[in-house]
Parts: C-alpha cells; sequence; structure tokens
C-alpha cells in the first residue's frame, strides 16, 4: 500500500481488494485538533454572533439517554484557569452529504441518503499533550443497535450491517449509539464536517504539502499525481482524501492512510502559519470551520469550541497518533471486514 511521506499508519488489516462507492472528501480531525485552535480570539462583535450562529447542532445526550457507557473523569486544571483537562473521546464524522451547491460541485451525487463514509474517533489524553486517532473503515460488518428517530419510534437492531449505514438510517444520534456499542466507550462530543468546508479550510490556510511515495491516478476522485512532494490547494486535497482506486489495491484502508496523513499535515500547517497573528486569515479559517460544523449540544458555541481550543495549545502533530480499528476480510464478502475482537478490545480499552 502506498505511504506518504514520513508519516504513517498502523493498519488494522488487509480488506482484500475490497470494491467501494467514492469516499467523501471530509477526511479529517484536523477541524477538531487544529482548525478549532483559531477560534480563541475571534470573540467580538459581529463576527462572534455571525460564526456563532453558523454552527448546527444536534441534542445527542437527550436522545440517547442513560443508557451508555460511563463518562470518563474530568478534572479541573491545576493553574488558575478553568480548563478541563480529564480525557475525551470525539467522533468525527465526515457524511457524503452533496447538499448545497458547493459540495454538489466538489462530491457530485444525489442530496439525499447521506453516510458517514469517513468516522474517527479522537482520544484525547489527560492533560491534552497528546491524541489518538482511531479510524473506523466504513465498510465494517457490524451489529447496528436499535437507535431513537427524530420522527419517533426507533430502528430495530440488525446484524452485519455496514458501519456508515448507521449514520444514514439514524443520523448522527445512531452514528454515536454505534460506535459506543462497538468500543464500550462514551463518545463525550460529537463533530461533522463537509465537502466544502474540509477544501475552504485547506485554502483559507494556503493549502497543505504532502509527500507521495508513488504515483496517483484516480479517476473517481480526478486527481493525478507524480510521487513527490505537493502543496495543495483545498480541492486537491479533498480530492486526496477521497481517493481510494489510484494507489496500493484500491481498498479503503489505503484511502484511510491518506486521511490519517492529512490530519497530521494540517496540524503541521497551523504550526506553520500566521493564522493567529493575522485577522483575515483567522476569520477565513474560521468561517470555513463552523460555516461547515455539525456538533453535539456541547459544543454549539465558540464559547465552548472555544475553551475546548484553549485546552489543546500543548498538542503537536508528533503527539497524534494514528490507527485503524483491527479488521480482517470478511469470509462472507471480501469487499467487506469484521473486526478483529481481541486486538481491537485491547485498542479500546487502553482509551478508557
Amino acid at each position: 500500500m502506498t505511504g506518504l511521506g514520513a508519516n504513517g499508519r498502523e493498519a488494522g488489516g488487509d480488506d482484500g481488494g475490497r470494491e467501494g462507492r467514492r469516499g467523501t472528501g471530509l477526511r479529517t480531525v484536523g477541524f477538531l485538533l487544529a482548525g478549532v485552535l483559531v477560534l480563541g480570539v475571534a470573540g467580538a462583535g459581529w463576527v462572534y454572533r455571525h460564526l456563532d450562529d453558523n454552527i448546527k447542532s444536534v441534542d445527542i445526550n437527550s436522545a440517547l439517554g442513560d443508557n451508555r457507557p460511563p463518562r470518563g473523569t474530568t478534572t479541573p486544571s491545576p493553574s488558575a484557569s478553568p480548563l478541563h483537562t480529564g480525557s475525551l473521546n470525539i467522533l468525527v464524522l465526515g457524511s457524503d452529504s452533496r447538499s448545497g451547491e458547493a459540495n454538489q460541485e466538489l462530491g457530485g451525487g444525489s442530496s439525499t441518503g447521506a453516510r458517514s463514509d469517513t468516522a474517527m474517533v479522537v482520544h484525547l489524553d489527560a492533560g491534552r499533550t497528546r491524541a489518538t486517532v482511531v479510524s473506523i473503515p466504513r465498510d465494517t460488518l457490524v451489529t447496528r443497535p436499535s437507535c431513537p428517530l427524530p420522527s419517533g419510534g426507533s430502528t430495530q437492531v440488525t446484524y452485519n450491517s455496514m458501519f456508515n449505514s448507521a449514520y444514514a438510517v439514524g443520523g448522527p444520534v445512531c452514528a454515536v449509539r454505534t460506535v459506543e456499542s462497538i468500543t464500550n466507550i462514551r463518545m463525550d462530543h460529537y463533530v461533522e464536517i463537509d465537502f466544502s468546508g474540509f477544501a475552504k479550510l485547506v485554502d483559507a490556510l494556503g493549502g497543505v504539502t504532502v509527500t507521495t511515495d508513488e504515483d496517483i491516478d484516480d479517476e473517481d476522485s480526478h486527481l493525478t499525481l507524480e510521487a513527490g512532494t505537493h502543496h495543495l490547494d483545498g480541492t486537491q486535497a479533498l480530492a486526496l482524501a477521497r481517493t481510494r482506486h489510484g494507489i496500493g489495491d484500491g481498498s479503503d484502508l489505503g484511502r484511510i492512510g491518506l486521511q490519517q496523513t492529512l490530519v497530521k499535515a494540517l496540524l503541521d500547517r497551523i504550526s506553520a502559519t500566521s493564522v493567529l497573528t493575522d485577522p483575515a486569515r483567522l476569520y477565513r479559517v474560521a468561517d470555513a470551520v463552523t460555516g461547515s460544523l455539525t456538533t453535539d449540544t456541547g459544543l454549539d458555541s465558540l464559547t465552548e469550541l472555544t475553551s475546548l481550543a484553549r485546552s489543546l495549545t500543548g498538542l503537536s502533530s508528533d503527539a497524534v497518533r494514528t490507527v485503524t480499528m483491527p479488521v480482517t476480510p470478511a469470509p462472507s464478502d471480501r469487499n467487506r471486514v469484521v473486526v478483529r475482537e481481541q486486538e481491537a478490545a485491547e485498542l479500546w480499552a487502553a482509551l478508557r
């Protein structure tokens, strides 16, 4: 499988050359671990109100109730700051919704029937100086639990369902419930980003630099790159995050590797730019992030996002570990994968 530069990944297993639909372009938790860091200084007047109003939210806690894994322990910072520095688990999703003109131009396809084609569990260690990002392959066959529906009632428990179907049938609430059932870890927060938001963020940062170890030529993502180092604009970075058929064996695991590399590249870009001292760029970044963001109600304001951002100021890309949930080809379908239970249990236990 191809690699990107020095930012390797730990894969959960070979997917046996699975086929699949084009992936979504929202392949990064960099919005959470990097982009949100810029929000802390955009806090006055109409700018604040505009950015605050940008954010959409879903009340996941009320929908799921108390039948969930226990909360982790969050302790106040020993300094005078009111920041909380306990461990935190955040589910970051990229749906393949093409709603809106900008998303349709970048992703094409129908504006209905969105799926969570990218899912990352972000674990922030106590102290917020280290993070682990665990990618969950979208084609993983899982038991999808019963989920409450916004219209009332609930979905049925289903077996051997593709992981990304949870979002399709029950939205963010069902995605969170399914991840919690797989991991037995409570998701403290939820973040979702869309096609155009990712491209706008990269452009607002002035692009992102990656190194490819082999040529890429993917007709589905419309990306052609020779092996080497490239500085990509937002549309190109989005295409890279969606690429799977133009690398390695064409598997979704190869695409995940590209996504994980982009996470670290975005973090490095934030560190290398003058975003915090350039008001115009700061606003563009903050507008790109908030304008394409859906969160749980615990993160749906600039005040809450800023508090999280301030707790992450000691986090560098070198302290971010990227892994993939251990999987193996499904016996019933080589184009799907199933969880390697023992190894996955050890991984999730280490994050509790």
